[in-house]
């Protein structure tokens, strides 16, 4: 793997990763009247019928003349054949997966380079997802492919495809030929994993190392593989050889293999949580523990191993703080050497987001106050304190976001220290750039020369199409002042002429979870269902001017803007600060002019939907409207619910009396109360969604419309999972939906 995002972790080196499991003599946390209960059964005849029912109030409302108008032109968006083909490098091909208004469900395809560089790439469809799910009448989603390393000399052949049956988690694995264009037959030895919840690896052609939950191999509580296993073509999973095990409540079990000619190695990580996890590496028919902390996250990359500590490192006598990286030789450390390179250490303004190995190079990815800087290091050329040496890669513009990626980094072939630039901004479509990194020959350090920086050669390769006039707005960066002082920053995308007096319909963004960062991003539709959309001339009540909508992205703490210490600070007890940010910074635009009660609204998806869960519930009198997506709401409950054990270490655990104590604070679910004047608010999910599923999202609309709370509306799409869309035209209906239900109630009269 060449390029690794940062990881998280929530609890220090002195404390348990997991909280004991609970027991017999155990006091467990009582759970309050539940009189929804009944909507947890997710495919049940009465709870669907209460769906539909739901559904068709909702669509009755939403589905008004300008509504079909703004799917159509965020469809538009979303087919639009002008986009940029995103593609991977394997071997002489570039990889695709496209869809569009003639494919909703997608091509996968390849190309050449040259024919990539041209601006209509001649693509050899590999294959037609919507033909497929025809022919086998399964609503296929595909989830990705894993290649097999053919032999030296020969190009990419063999691949596990990842189709879902209906957009979830669960896919099903099936051995495919890029030559043959078709499935191997599973009669002839072909592997096909059943659907489930699982990861896999190639070790070689004829065996695949394995972690899934099919055929009744072991679960954790959090719905995740439990086991590891080698399979062998021809084997049954029940006869495969069991490789690894980890304990029933901890998250999941993970084989992986780096195929890399000469650092072959076959990896197990026991995922704890989230944020904590044990790797092996195998030795000898043996699993070796690699001795460092659960809170710190490894990689490798030939002769390397790179360790990033999700909390301040103590390792014989020297510190290492949290968020920082650092190196050292493979062997060397599993050998018992302790003297580690640091490579990157960060400060109050300055984080790492991601880092990718090319053939010889490292690139760091960084964010500074959430706008990109990209680092080169060297590792054959030390600096004068020994570490490599870092060369800065100026291709980042203020308050965009940039990232530097591999192209093949196994590539002897003259492509090993290319790299992938991918560039954008909240007004500026994306770019995507091509460079080499090469190093300064002329004056070598063995000769007595100073080492000159890491020289790069690049150019723009393709660029996305313009979806709305972005010369007419400005984007801005403020910060906000939350209650215990912290400054919290946030992007605002309006009009340059916009007016500061309060009447700005305002649609406020954010996430604020698992070290998650709501960095700068170019987006059509937020061009043309929000900022382009215009109020009526009179819409203020006062005989006002025409004005359009005002985005707002807010980066809180709970995300990994500023790295682990920036989670780490709204993690369980700690979460009221991921909220507070969130109110510091609505009511900063407020107090600033930029919108009102009236015209301020707020959008989260997932943890985001428990975000503005908790807007709802514990800020009330700050929104004028709520749209709450696939979201956890009933947080004494979500460990039982889909995979929500696996969110403990973010959350708490409810079953703990203790612990429920402080996750109460922010359970919307239970902070629902008569006589208060709440937001309009919008709920919706999606039936397959087998992450955080449906049932919560039904519950908290259910219990408020019982409360007789005004303007609750709920929507249930059947079929696409946690992203709650599986093909364009649904993702265009789901946007549009949100979308037009803000505007409907902040852009009125006041």
């Amino acid at each position: 793997m060449t390029t690794t995002a940062a990881d998280q972790t929530p609890v220090s080196n002195n404390e348990s990763p997991l909280e004991p499991a609970l027991n017999e003599t155990t006091v467990v946390a009582p759970e309050p009247v539940d009189e929804n209960i009944w909507l947890e059964e997710i495919h049940g005849e009465e709870q669907l019928a209460w769906v539909r029912e739901q559904n068709a109030r909702t669509e009755d409302l939403l589905n008004d003349a300008e509504y079909g108008k703004l799917e159509e032109k965020i469809l538009e968006v979303l087919d639009s054949t002008d986009r940029i083909a995103m593609v991977n490098k394997r071997g002489d091909h570039y990889y695709n997966f496209w869809k569009d208004k003639d494919n909703p469900k997608g091509l996968w395809r390849r190309t050449t380079w040259d024919s990539y560089l041209t601006d209509s790439p001649e693509w050899d469809v590999l294959l037609d997802v919507d033909a497929l799910a025809a022919a086998e009448g399964t609503e296929w989603v595909f989830h990705g492919a894993a290649f097999l390393r053919p032999p030296e000399g020969e190009d990419y052949r063999m691949a596990m495809i990842a189709l879902s049956p209906d957009g979830g988690d669960a896919n099903r694995h099936r051995e495919f030929d890029v030559e043959t264009r078709s499935f191997v037959d599973p009669v002839s030895g072909g592997f096909d994993i059943p659907t489930a919840k699982g990861n896999l690896a190639w070790l070689d052609k004829d065996t695949l190392l394995l972690s899934t939950t099919a055929e009744d191999l072991p679960k954790t509580s959090s719905s995740y593989a439990r086991t590891g296993v080698k399979l062998q073509r021809g084997q049954t999973l029940q006869a495969a050889e069991r490789l690894f095990e980890i304990p029933e409540d901890h998250m999941m079990a993970v084989l992986a293999h780096d195929s890399t000619p000469g650092f072959e190695r076959t990896f197990a990580v026991d995922l704890i949580d989230f944020y904590n996890r044990t790797t092996f590496v195998l030795g000898d028919g043996e699993w070796i523990a690699i001795d460092v902390p659960t809170d710190v996250n490894l990689s490798a990359h030939r002769e390397w191993m790179l360790f990033r500590p999700q909390q301040d490192w103590e390792l014989d006598g020297s510190t290492y703080p949290a968020g920082s990286l650092l190196a050292a030789k493979f062997s060397d450390y599993l050998a018992g050497e302790r003297e580690l390179l640091v490579l990157y250490t960060p400060d109050q303004h300055t984080s790492l987001q991601s880092w990718s190995w090319t053939r010889d190079f490292l690139l760091l990815n960084l964010l500074r106050d959430v706008s990109s800087e990209i680092r080169v290091l060297d590792p054959s050329r030390p600096d004068e304190t020994g570490n490599w040496q870092v060369s800065a890669l100026d291709a980042c513009r203020p308050l965009h976001d940039v990232n530097a990626y591999a192209v093949d980094d196994e590539d002897d072939g003259g492509a090993g220290n290319d790299y992938w630039l991918i560039a954008t901004g909240f007004t500026t479509p994306t770019t995507l750039t091509r460079g080499t990194l090469s190093r300064d020959d002329l004056n070598p350090v063995e000769a007595g020369g100073t080492a000159g920086p890491v020289a790069s050669t690049h150019a723009v390769i393709k660029t996305a199409p313009s979806f709305f006039n972005e010369d007419e707005y400005e984007v801005q960066q403020h910060f906000a002042v939350s209650k215990d002082g912290t400054r919290v920053p946030y992007f605002q995308i309006a009009c340059r002429d916009l007016v500061l007096d309060g009447q700005n319909p305002t649609q406020l963004s954010g996430y604020g979870g698992f070290e998650v960062s709501r960095t700068p991003a170019y987006s059509g539709i937020v061009g043309r269902a929000w900022l382009e959309r215009r109020t009526d001339a009179h819409a203020d009540g006062s005989g006002g001017h025409s004005r359009g909508g005002v985005y707002v992205v807010a980066n809180i703490r709970g995300g990994g803007e500023y790295g682990p210490t920036w989670h780490r600070a709204a993690l369980q007890e700690k979460r009221h600060r991921a909220y507070e940010d969130f109110a510091a910074v609505a009511q900063d635009l407020i107090s600033r002019g930029v919108t009102s009660r009236g015209r301020l609204g707020c959008v989260g998806g997932s943890n985001g939907g428990l975000l503005v869960g908790n807007m709802l519930t514990r800020y009330p009198e700050l929104f004028g409207a709520i749209s709450c997506g696939v979201p956890l709401l009933d947080m004494r409950r979500y460990t039982k619910l889909s995979a929500g054990y696996s969110w403990i270490a973010e959350y708490g655990n409810p079953d703990d009396p203790e612990q429920w104590e402080f996750i109460r604070t922010f359970s919307p679910y239970h902070l629902l109360r008569d006589g208060v004047d709440y937001p309009e608010t919008f709920i919706w999910t999606a039936t397959s969604d087998d992450r955080v599923g449906p049932v919560q999202a039904r519950k908290m609309a259910a219990r408020m419309q019982a409360m007789g709370i005004p303007n609750v509306w709920f929507h249930e799409a059947l079929e696409g999972g946690h992203a709650g869309a599986s093909d364009n035209r649904q993702a265009a209906a789901l946007q549009a939906r949100s979308q037009h239900f803000l505007w409907r109630a902040l852009a009125g009269e006041a």
